[in-house]
Formats: structure tokens, C-alpha cells, sequence
């Protein structure tokens, strides 16, 4: 697959086409997520939608999660209906309309919720399966290379990341949203551009077909099922909106709580379905499921940081680095630019550790990290009731978050492929990232505490409830390792 031996850094063409189009379409996401929050609490007459900030970051949290959740319909259908490519293709065309919606600058938020809808459905198509596609470049035997272009596309997702809260953030100064809204519909384009132009010769072949087309009698039952789907989901909210008892508080409550559901009926499937589990496999399957609890509380956390942290870098922080001054989004970057630095440092620290320290125990010290991000969370917030502080203490919580993600997101990945069953090694994926979702939606209700809790006791309590996961998950590492017969097993790249 090198195009007539033509490469990218020595891997195949077809990773350079797959490698800007993820990192367009990152550029796309976190250029919105770093700005959405503080549009929908600015008021009507600053151009945004006038939400408290309790509502917006269940908004910001519901949003995130549903992003994550789609991604196991999103696969499957590129598995059974488009194929791969196709998914990839439609997926960004998709997104990119959700933007457009978006940078339309009307005063009704329909087009606002509109454009976060099609965003949602378009990225549950491209985001999955364009890491697919990234293993398909490579013989099934290859897998060294193949995770050397894994770190190459991870790069990508990155520098997406770290420009576009910049960028987008400039333009969205001084209540300019649906301008930043609008760059992200040109990344999300540009993206588009890259992969249908470079990818007619260089993706050739690759992702083309589903693995396991639908018979035409599977795809009219398909059919009827999401138009069924559909129209109850039409019904039962028009009907919730005609009593009068509608909010947006309470829809995002409602879909916190279905997507908690989802898990537990998920983990309720495998373990009491007739799969032919083994004994060992069950036994496997008990301590994931404590590993998954824990990336959820992890996740709650570290994803405040669109919402939660956004508004303390807004509302609390002097907005200037090295007497530079720089807008609240642009605190979104700290992130992946610490995680570019550290990516490789990590990386040769599990492999110079090897099996010295086991999985439970880098999940719990990833829970402690985002623990103690919290708690200089508080302490900044408790002096910022005293005026200003400086963005510096932002830059220190990024910074030790960043420990705690390249300690669970990769080796999350990892133990993932490791303890799933045999009869659901294809789906087990899908269930690492319904841990996301769940942390994600929970992350957003957390907003609630505000009404009880002072700023500095928000962060105390969430601090402490990482803190103590991750003593937990300390204490019981031995018992974890007996269950999961651990071994020492190459981990990839965190890829989000």
C-alpha cells in the first residue's frame, strides 16, 4: 500500500492522507469544544444562548459523551452496510454540515442544536473507523510498523488539538462565536479535501467494503428499526415537551442516566449471556469491570476541563502567558501540548518498568493524578476569591493530568484487547470508550454540586473521590493481577 513506493516517513502514503484528514477533523472538534460552554452561557446580547453555567456544562458533558457513544453504531456500520472508507467519507461530510449549522448567525438555537446533532452522528462514522483504516495500511504480521504509524497518527490528533482552541478561540473574541464556528466547518473541510483527493490512489483498496455486508432482507429490517427508533424517540419527546415539563437540565439528567444503563446491560450480557465463557474469561471480565468504574471516575475529571476549567480560566484567571495576552480557549491547548512532550517519555518508562508495575496499579495512578489536579484546582480556586490568579495554576493542573491520562488511556486500550472474551473481541473496544461517555455524562452533572457546594469544595470532593478510587485500586492490585492472569503486553498510543 505505498503508491508506487512512495512513503511517509517510511510508512505508507495512504497514513499521510489518513494523518491530516484526523488531524482536520480534530482541529474541527476541539476547536468547538473550546469554545461551546462559554457561547451557550453568554448572553443573548453578547450573541450566545444565556445558560447558567450548571446547565451548560451538563450540556458540554452530554454532548461529549454522546460523541463517544456513537462510535459502536458508527463501527458497526461501516462493518455491515458502507465499508470503512465510505464511513470515514460521510462521517466528515456530515460534521462538516453540523459546523456550517452552527456558523449560521441566526438568534434561534435551533441551527445551534442542529449542527451539535450532525456533529454528533457524523463523528460516531469517522472516528472509529478511521482507525481502522490505519491498521488495514499494514500486513496482519506487521505489527511493529503498524504501531509506529499509530504514534504517527496520534501526532496528528494532537496537533489539531493544540492549534485549534487558538486559532478558533482569535476568532471567536469579543462575541464573534459563529466565526470560530465557521473555522471549524473549513478544518472539517479541508479535512474532507485531503482525504477524497489524496485518497483516490493512496487508500486504494483499503476499507472499500464492509467486512460483513447486510443480506437486502437484514438492510429493510435495519431500516424499520431506526425509523421505529425515530419516531418513538420524535413521540415521547414532543410529548415530554407538551406537559410543560421539559428543560434542558432535565433532558441532559435523563440522557446521563440512559447512558449509565448502557454498561450495566452491556456487562449484564456477557456475564450472564450463554457466550461460553470460561472460567477464566469470567474471572477476567470481573476485574475489567472494575477497571472500567475506574476510567470512569477518571474521565468525570479529566473532561471537566471544556466546561468546569474553561470558566475558571474565563472568569477567574489573568488571561496572559510571558506577558502575552491570550483568550480562555486558548487554555485548551496546555493539554496536548503536554502530551506531545511526554508521549515518548512514557512510552520508554512502561517499557523500562515492564511488568514491575501492573495495570491496576497505572490506573491508580491515574486516579491519583487527576485527584491531586483537583485538589490545586481548589487551592487556586479558594485564592481566586480574592481576585484574579495568574493561568500559571491551569498550566500545573493540565500538566499533572497529563500524567494520569498517559498512564490509563493507552494501557486502557491495551488491557482492553487483553480481557476481552473470545466471542467479543471485535465489540470489547467499543466498551473501553463507553467509559469515556459514562465519565463524560456523570462529569456534566457534577455541575449540580455548585447550588451546595463552595467552588473550593467542588474540587475537594471530586479530588477525593479519585484520590480514594486509586488507594482502592492500589490496595487490591495483587487480587486485580490474580484475576486477570496479567502479563506484560505492548501498549499503543492513547488515541481520542
Amino acid at each position: 500500500m505505498t503508491n508506487g513506493g512512495r512513503t511517509f516517513f517510511g510508512h505508507p502514503w495512504g497514513l499521510a492522507t489518513l494523518f491530516g484528514t484526523e488531524m482536520w477533523e480534530r482541529f474541527s472538534w476541539y476547536g468547538l469544544r473550546a469554545i461551546l460552554a462559554t457561547f451557550l452561557v453568554a448572553s443573548p446580547a453578547h450573541q450566545g444562548l444565556g445558560m447558567t453555567e450548571e446547565t451548560a456544562q451538563a450540556v458540554v458533558g452530554v454532548y461529549g459523551a454522546l460523541i463517544y457513544l456513537v462510535a459502536l453504531p458508527g463501527g458497526w456500520i461501516a462493518d455491515r452496510i458502507l465499508g470503512p472508507r465510505r464511513s470515514v467519507l460521510w462521517g466528515g461530510f456530515v460534521i462538516m454540515c453540523g459546523h456550517i449549522s452552527m456558523a449560521v448567525p441566526v438568534p434561534t438555537p435551533f441551527f445551534v442544536w442542529l449542527g451539535l446533532l450532525l456533529i454528533i452522528a457524523g463523528t460516531g462514522l469517522l472516528k472509529p473507523n478511521i482507525s481502522v483504516m490505519v491498521g488495514k495500511l499494514y500486513p496482519e504480521e506487521d505489527d511493529a510498523r503498524r504501531d509506529a504509524g499509530f504514534s504517527l497518527f496520534y501526532l496528528g490528533i494532537n496537533l489539531g488539538a493544540f492549534f485549534a482552541p487558538i486559532v478558533v478561540g482569535r476568532l471567536a473574541a469579543d462575541d464573534r462565536w459563529h466565526l470560530g464556528f465557521g473555522a471549524a466547518a473549513v478544518g472539517m473541510a479541508l479535512g474532507l479535501v485531503q482525504y477524497a483527493w489524496g485518497g483516490r490512489r493512496s487508500l486504494r483498496g483499503v476499507g472499500g467494503r464492509p467486512d460483513v455486508p447486510l443480506t437486502p432482507r437484514e438492510m429493510r429490517r435495519f431500516a424499520l428499526l431506526v425509523s421505529a427508533a425515530v419516531a418513538v424517540a420524535a413521540i415521547a419527546l414532543g410529548a415530554w415537551a407538551a406537559s410543560g415539563t421539559f428543560t434542558l437540565s432535565r433532558f441532559t439528567l435523563v440522557v446521563t442516566v440512559l447512558i449509565l444503563v448502557v454498561p450495566v446491560l452491556y456487562f449484564g450480557y456477557i456475564m450472564l449471556g450463554a457466550h461460553g465463557l470460561t472460567e477464566d474469561e469470567r474471572s477476567r471480565m470481573k476485574a475489567y469491570i472494575w477497571l472500567f468504574v475506574a476510567a470512569s471516575i477518571f474521565w468525570m475529571i479529566y473532561d471537566l476541563a471544556p466546561s468546569k476549567l474553561l470558566f475558571f480560566a474565563q472568569n477567574h484567571t489573568d488571561l496572559s502567558l510571558f506577558g502575552v495576552p491570550i483568550q480562555a480557549a486558548t487554555t485548551q491547548s496546555f493539554n496536548p501540548l503536554f502530551i506531545m512532550i511526554f508521549v515518548p517519555v512514557f512510552a520508554a518508562l512502561w517499557v523500562k518498568l515492564g511488568t514491575r508495575v501492573s495495570t491496576p496499579q497505572k490506573f491508580a495512578f491515574a486516579l491519583v493524578m487527576v485527584g491531586l489536579s483537583f485538589v490545586v484546582m481548589a487551592l487556586a480556586a479558594s485564592l481566586a476569591q480574592g481576585g484574579r490568579v495568574t493561568v500559571w495554576w491551569l498550566v500545573l493542573v493540565y500538566l499533572i493530568q497529563v500524567f494520569g491520562e498517559l498512564s490509563l488511556s493507552p494501557v486502557g486500550l491495551s488491557v482492553t484487547t487483553k480481557l476481552a472474551p473470545t466471542a467479543f473481541k471485535g465489540q470489547m473496544l467499543g466498551v473501553w470508550f463507553i467509559a469515556v461517555s459514562v465519565g463524560d455524562a456523570v462529569g456534566g452533572q457534577t455541575g449540580r454540586l455548585g447550588d451546595v457546594l463552595s467552588e473550593p469544595a467542588y474540587y475537594l470532593l471530586l479530588a477525593a473521590m479519585a484520590i480514594v478510587a486509586g488507594l482502592a485500586l492500589f490496595m487490591f492490585t495483587r487480587r486485580l493481577r490474580v484475576m486477570m492472569s496479567e502479563h506484560h503486553v505492548p501498549e499503543p498510543p492513547p488515541i481520542r
